[in-house]
């Protein structure tokens, strides 16, 4: 077969699949109509797992599982724009890895907000100015982000989703690397990549900035001056990509919070995210976690906070397998209320990331 009766057969794909999609659209847009109609959410991590999970069961290459997800994920974000207007309200400037967190989970078609604070992204969620807010939780490096943690404790808000994102850390500019004179970059960024610009960048001035976007905004208007920052930063301000994975932990990673009002169903690959209360007592920790033992949930995360309105109280930030309507979890929430001053159920989500 020659080269043009190769392209012939992937024009006429190309309108088959054309055809389908739209086809498919005109479907997800009348379970769009019932949803509203009903009161409903209308984006379900639930069914975006499923259709993940059954699209990549029928794949049979060459194209990549990952490939297909990445495909499908702008599929539904498609849908999901018209279906309803929806906003995503993300901490941090545009490029940051929050907003390209929040473009993995919720694909490129719909509105994007970006906020100061992550305290605003809470407010915008709960004041239904913005569907849903995308704050990062943890670092496996760099640990905890304390002030998600405390806006937890008092919002209504439920966390619906969770996306683990791969930090991969760029050089990035407009110059060689060998004139380079500036070196721009956030300090968490400058500090995840340290060993990598001693070695490769000795004499060159760092510069800490506000971000990773403002660091390739400055390193866009300057000349032999660079940035640390993502690809998606590069992209904003039309810099090349000089370096990929600079950073010394090829591991990093950073999870984030997708924060709703509803939660899924369970999946049966889910996490729930729970805060409890105890008293100032030896033991009372112990007493607290005891009816997780006892129904053999699996404990994948505990943090402390304190309480900031009772000296030397804290509050506990609990992760564990399972939803809160399955059986186990449901009656650990039960016998934790015996034992602690507060139970609060901050989510179930799917667990597979």
């Amino acid at each position: 077969m020659n080269l043009d009766h190769h392209r012939k057969a992937i024009d006429s794909l190309d309108a088959r699949i054309v055809r389908l999609l739209n086809q498919r659209t005109k479907h997800v847009l009348r379970i769009g109509a019932l949803k509203l109609k009903t009161g409903k959410e209308i984006y379900a991590p639930h069914r975006e797992l499923a259709v993940f999970e059954r699209v990549c069961s029928l794949n049979q290459g060459p194209m990549t599982n990952e490939s297909l997800r990445a495909v499908y994920r702008e599929i539904m974000s498609s849908s999901l724009s018209l279906e309803k207007t929806m906003t995503v309200a993300y901490f941090g400037p545009e490029a940051t890895f929050t907003h390209q967190a929040a473009i993995r989970r919720f694909g490129s078609s719909l509105q994007y907000a970006a906020h100061k604070t992550i305290a605003d992204v809470f407010n915008e969620v709960s004041k239904n100015r913005a569907d849903y807010g995308v704050v990062p939780v943890e670092n496996s490096t760099e640990g905890v982000v304390t002030h998600t943690l405390d806006m937890l404790v008092d919002s209504d808000l439920k966390i619906v989703a969770q996306i683990v994102l791969p930090i991969q850390q760029c050089l990035i500019g407009k110059v060689e690397p060998a004139r380079i004179k500036r070196l721009y970059s956030h300090p968490q960024a400058l500090a995840q990549c340290r060993a990598w610009v001693q070695n490769h960048l000795p004499h060159v001035e760092v510069i800490e900035s506000s971000s990773t976007t403002r660091a390739a905004e400055l390193a866009s208007s300057q000349k032999q001056a660079a940035a640390i920052a993502s690809v998606l930063a590069a992209e904003r301000y039309q810099l090349q990509v000089l370096e990929r994975d600079i950073q010394d932990n090829s591991a990093n990673a950073t999870r984030f919070l997708v924060l709703g009002r509803t939660c899924s169903p369970p999946t049966g690959q889910d996490r729930t995210s729970l805060m409890i209360g105890i008293a100032d007592k030896v033991g009372a920790l112990h007493k607290a976690l005891a009816p997780l033992r006892r129904f053999k949930l699996n404990l994948t995360k505990i943090e402390s906070r304190p309480n900031k309105r009772k000296a030397w109280e804290y509050y506990f930030f609990i992760d564990c397998d399972g939803h809160f309507q399955d059986k186990n979890v449901a009656q650990s929430i039960q016998h934790l209320n015996q034992h602690c001053n507060l139970v609060k159920v901050l989510g179930s989500y799917p667990n597979v990331e």
